[in-house]
């Protein structure tokens, strides 16, 4: 049965209570590999750590979607990015294909261009209408590599799969996939959408609610906070400390893995000009210099595939943590507000039938977002388990490669050398 779009129809309640925080507790007195190496919880049943089979290189095969693609409905690409160079700014502009059966649309197709503000929209649009969801996250504006290189190939590269996972994981949503704002963005063309844009919350309306949220905040916690809801603070306080853990130290090894091969690139030439003075070790010389280059290759691709398989799902995450801790703030805003109100009532401070009406309606949107949230922190439990397994295994996989491909080279290096040195002494010892 599909949701409706909007969030009075509130998802089912969670069948299971969230996972203690004690699952990610391991020890983390040193930030360092070390970490991962002395800790035993590891080795333990948790989110972090699958049962690993027999067989390595069949393990990739144990994992798959949720959904099967043939149940999908909605299918949506972002590709193509164009530059953008105006009096004022210069930016990038992807397209979004989309592709879809849903009778609520009128094509089967569209095709459209959009830019980072306007998916900094959509994300401010699904958060304002489901403010107890868990929206996706978006790549920040300005990372790393700072301004000098944003419009450098690999930076274009880097945004475009984060926007295109962005859209993805909001499609497969059960809720956000039909939200109105997300079908716009989808659909109409960038004069369309502008005109749409305008027709949002205007700035009063906007600091209305920072304004009511920092009242809230300010008048403190919540008295009566659902057990649920403690052990899911708790869960991500420790997640939080422990991603952004794995996110510095992976971001580490891919440096040293990047200096290392940056060395090594170095290390190989000076064989070949070392083999040109010695004319007895000419064939030796250069087959150590081969075996080099070809480990240089390997680091190489190794290196490719922590930047595009490990770094991004770690650094996701990273992000998602900020925005699971907002969600819990909100949720915990609304039922603030429900307090305040069953206080007022309690005090006689106001018209009782009046506030008896407001309470109902809190009530419900209390008990809306607690729905919404259960169901959704399954969902983003199930995903983010499985986007680490997968990540983590990847790297398993690429770490196997790269040493059995390093292993052989330099095995067939030494038994041909071995080879030779047996047809010399055969050679010398013939009359």
């Amino acid at each position: 049965m599909e949701p409706e779009s909007g969030e009075a129809a509130a998802p089912p309640p969670c069948p299971e209570p969230p996972v203690s925080p004690d699952v990610l507790a391991f020890d983390d007195d040193e930030e360092d590999l070390e970490v991962f190496s002395k800790d035993a919880s590891l080795a333990e049943a948790n989110p972090f750590s699958p049962l690993i089979p027999t067989s390595p290189l069949s393990m990739i095969n144990h994992y798959k979607f949720e959904d099967e693609p043939g149940l999908r409905d909605l299918f949506i690409t972002v590709d193509d990015p164009e530059s953008h160079i105006t009096a004022i700014e210069t930016f990038i502009t992807y397209r979004v294909a989309t592709k879809t059966s849903r009778s609520e649309f009128d094509s089967s197709e569209y095709e459209v261009r959009r830019r980072y503000q306007d998916f900094l929209w959509l994300k401010s649009r699904l958060e304002e209408a489901h403010p107890t969801l868990i929206i996706p996250p978006l790549p920040e504006k300005f990372i790393m590599k700072g301004m000098v290189e944003r419009f450098s190939e690999e930076f274009i590269e880097t945004r475009r799969r984060a926007l295109q996972k962005f859209l993805s994981r909001i499609a497969d949503h059960p809720t956000l996939t039909f939200n109105e704002d997300f079908k716009i963005f989808l659909t109409a063309q960038a004069w369309e959408l502008s005109s749409h844009k305008k027709q949002g919350p205007g700035l009063f309306s906007r600091m209305g609610q920072t304004v009511r949220a920092v009242a809230s905040s300010v008048r403190g916690g919540v008295k009566n906070r659902p057990e649920i809801f403690m052990e899911m603070n708790d869960y991500m306080e420790i997640f939080t400390q422990k991603i952004n853990l794995l996110d510095k130290i992976s971001h580490r090894i891919y440096k040293e893995e990047r200096d290392y091969f940056h060395e090594m690139k170095e290390y190989g030439p000076i064989h070949t000009l070392w083999s040109a003075s010695e004319e007895d070790l000419v064939d030796s010389l250069k087959g150590v210099a081969n075996c080099i280059d070809k480990s240089c290759k390997a680091t190489e691709k190794r290196m490719t595939g922590l930047s595009e398989n490990l770094l991004p799902v770690i650094h996701e995450y990273v992000l998602y943590s900020d925005i699971l801790m907002g969600v819990l703030k909100r949720r915990d805003q609304i039922q603030a507000e429900l307090e305040s109100k069953v206080d007022a009532l309690s005090n006689k401070k106001a018209e009782k039938d009046l506030l008896r009406e407001e309470i109902g309606k809190l009530e419900d949107k209390v008990e809306c977002a607690n729905n919404a949230l259960k169901a959704d922190w399954d969902r983003w439990k199930q995903n983010m388990q499985y986007d680490m397994k997968s990540a983590f295994t990847n790297v398993a996989e690429s770490n196997l490669q790269y040493y059995e491909q390093c292993l052989a080279s330099w095995e067939s290096f030494l038994t041909s050398q071995t080879v030779d040195l047996h047809l010399e002494e055969d050679s010398e010892d013939r009359p």
